[in-house]
């Protein structure tokens, strides 16, 4: 669990990853030292497990969104699916359901093609029985960022 300390400097990296040691000191009130060796414990135990990049799928033409309802075969495991997925850049996120899913998975494409390419490769991974998807006409809500820090 981490201290009110921690979480701020968390959400300082999370804001900004390439903010500075000294700008996030200044921010929460410790030298820039402190705020590396804290950084560094963090890493180190897992709380924080990388810095990567955002990128808004508009920047890269990808404008048709779409979101598909993962059917496993039996007794498949969430880390299965993960693997599966994490190599398709065109999904932004995905996550284990409740309901007759078993997972749900947010894809970003350039058009109407590119989704059905990359829907019929999702359908054709070895654990996937079926596949359900529904594409975004317009988003009306959005407060969260899917990236992570």
């Amino acid at each position: 669990m981490l201290n009110d300390l921690d979480e701020r400097i968390v959400h300082a990296l999370a804001e900004d990853a390439r903010r500075s040691y000294a700008d996030i000191g200044q921010l929460v009130g410790l030298s820039a030292p402190a705020v590396k060796r804290r950084v560094d414990r963090l890493r180190a135990t897992g709380a924080i497990t990388g810095f990567t990049v955002r990128v808004d799928p508009a920047a890269l033409g990808w404008e048709t969104e779409g979101f598909v309802e993962i059917y496993c075969r039996s007794n498949t495991s969430p880390e299965t699916i993960q693997r599966g997925l994490e190599r398709y850049q065109e999904v932004a996120s995905a996550s284990t359901v409740t309901g007759d899913a078993d997972a749900i998975v947010q894809v970003f494409a350039s058009d109407m093609r590119h989704f059905e390419r990359v829907l019929e490769r999702i359908a054709g991974e070895p654990f996937v029985e079926r596949t359900k998807s529904v594409l975004v006409l317009s988003p009306l809500l959005r407060r969260f960022s899917s990236g992570g820090a």
